[in-house]
């Protein structure tokens, strides 16, 4: 492996590997576990497609330092992936459509077609290096996902949809500034805003069943989060207690045109 011995001689947070240096550097094994450890305690912290760093990156695995930060671990990804399921199950429709607007590891796309067999996957990522280097990545696993380069308002725009198909869109733009460890995640300051992402998709996708998957923080502005909630025809909020003190992950589910009974 390369890299695998050299060592490290600053903190690997979010703030370094976001907005320093290794931003948009390839991480080897020593860095993605020593995020893990500086941030979370956890060397396996950031476990992406069922496998701790060891084991990914064994297998030809490599991921930014934004990314490392930015993806879904497994234990997150699962736990939506499970929700999401236990919501389709009482959607009109039996067949699914899978939409990652925002797609960076797609791992988060991996764990929702776990859940839901009967589904395609369709990701956008609009960075071409990130895109690039998960592709390779799904190819190296030999996982089947439609991975697209480019910005989703345009390639919403080129994409139609059987209307017997009903349609999971998750909602995950980039958290970047708007994300304070204070006062927590502000929906609307997002790159792009959660409900112009939402709104457009609505829009689009006018006649069919949709559910939504937006990714929420533990600690949340709360008018933000009403605000959104009120493009749903019905909402419920999940929080995922795995173990972060008071820096837990979540989904507000939403959906349009169905309401679950």
């Amino acid at each position: 492996m390369e890299n695998q011995g050299k060592t490290t001689s600053h903190a690997y947070d979010r703030a370094s590997l976001l907005y320093g240096s290794k931003r948009n550097e390839v991480l080897n094994l020593v860095e993605i576990e020593q995020y893990g450890l500086d941030s979370f305690a956890d060397t396996d912290y950031v476990s992406i497609y069922g496998m701790p760093p060891r084991e990914w990156y064994r297998r030809g695995i490599r991921v930014l330092g934004r990314t490392a930060v930015e993806c879904t671990r497994d234990e997150l990804g699962d736990r939506i992936g499970l929700d999401v399921a236990s919501i389709t199950a009482g959607m009109p429709s039996d067949r699914f459509v899978v939409i990652d607007l925002f797609a960076g590891s797609c791992n988060t796309l991996f764990w929702i077609l776990r859940h839901l067999p009967n589904s395609e996957g369709i990701a956008f990522e609009s960075d071409p290096q990130v895109c690039e280097l998960t592709r390779r990545n799904l190819e190296a696993l030999g996982l089947r996902m439609e991975l697209i380069q480019g910005d989703y308002v345009k390639l919403l725009d080129q994409r139609r949809v059987p209307e017997d198909l009903g349609i999971v869109a998750f909602v995950a733009p980039p958290w970047g500034s708007a994300l304070d460890e204070v006062y927590g995640l502000d929906l609307r300051r997002t790159t792009p805003p959660m409900s112009e992402v939402i709104e457009r998709i609505a829009r689009q996708f006018s006649n069919h069943n949709l559910l939504f998957v937006t990714q929420i923080y533990e600690k949340v502005s709360a008018p933000s989060l009403t605000q959104l909630q009120t493009l749903f025809d019905w909402t419920e909020l999940r929080l995922y207690d795995i173990n972060q003190k008071g820096r837990n992950h979540g989904v507000l589910l939403g959906t349009k045109g169905w309401a679950p009974k």
